[in-house]
């Protein structure tokens, strides 16, 4: 199939961007990467009246260490992160990421936040990043808000994005060195999406821990404070203190019904932990 006809525009700087979307009188699509939005408007499953296509935006490409964290922007590829062309604050997590994300031809020109914009609870940067503890920052043309990255996929390709409104930039915080990271899925052969995603950031020295459970049919399940997965104590023996029946009824209690999916999910999750702990 191909798209319905639409209407396109490349603005040259940001606020040129901001400007079009802001006076929009039709429905529109932004366009960087376009590994998601491109299959969709072939098969017509999303039929804008314009497309403003912000692919040469240099804004949206920097890239800068600002004290304790990384800032991103938008329009940072998949393979500049899997190939070390960023500062590398999380000790290889995002790397590591990055390079298992589709195939290579996708991850050279999908963009991160094209990618959390799709708003996919598959995806690997909703479930990474919400488990580092990123913020985004959001902007239009009314001015900017950040938001953290929990807070903002509301739901199965649903976001936190207002109508004008686009992802600027990425924060994410830099890893203690006393912090492990782990980050498994679950696919049904390489390079498609993950039917279950699990990610851990523990800090067994600060008895912390940020744990997501992804791609289920709602926003990724966020846990903050994890200590309940673990016993009730965050220590340095957590991988054998996992309780994987705490994890199933986290699962069922957000919707996942059917018990082999909460199988999947709970095992997917436990090779995180196991990961994390290695």
């Amino acid at each position: 199939m191909k798209p319905a006809p639409f209407g396109y525009e490349r603005p040259r700087d940001l606020q040129a961007a901001l400007a079009v979307l802001g006076e929009a009188k039709t429905s529109a699509k932004i366009i960087a990467g376009g590994q998601s939005l491109g299959p969709m408007l072939n098969l017509r499953l999303v039929e804008p009246q314009l497309i403003v296509d912000i692919t040469g935006l240099a804004e949206l490409k920097q890239v800068e260490r600002r004290g304790d964290e990384l800032v991103l922007g938008a329009c940072v590829t998949h393979a500049d992160v899997e190939d070390g062309r960023i500062p590398d604050v999380t000790r290889g997590a995002m790397q590591r990421v990055a390079g298992n994300i589709a195939y290579r031809a996708v991850r050279n020109r999908g963009t991160v936040g094209g990618s959390l914009s799709h708003a996919d609870p598959a995806a690997d940067w909703v479930s990474a990043l919400s488990a580092l503890g990123a913020r985004l920052t959001l902007r239009s043309g009314a001015g900017a808000r950040m938001v953290a990255m929990e807070h903002f996929i509301v739901g199965a390709l649903e976001s936190a994005l207002r109508d004008g409104e686009i992802v600027e930039t990425i924060h994410v915080p830099a890893m203690r060195a006393s912090a492990h990271w782990g980050y498994a899925k679950s696919c049904r052969k390489t390079g498609e999406f993950a039917h279950a995603i699990g990610a851990i950031l523990i800090d067994p020295s600060a008895a912390s821990a940020r744990v997501v459970i992804g791609a289920i049919d709602s926003a990724p399940i966020v846990i903050t404070n994890a200590a309940e997965l673990f016993g009730g104590r965050i220590a340095g023996d957590y991988k054998d203190r996992f309780d994987a029946r705490v994890a199933d009824v986290m699962l069922a209690t957000a919707g996942v019904s059917n018990a082999a999916h909460r199988h999947i999910h709970v095992n997917v999750l436990k090779r995180a932990v196991r990961e994390a702990a290695a």
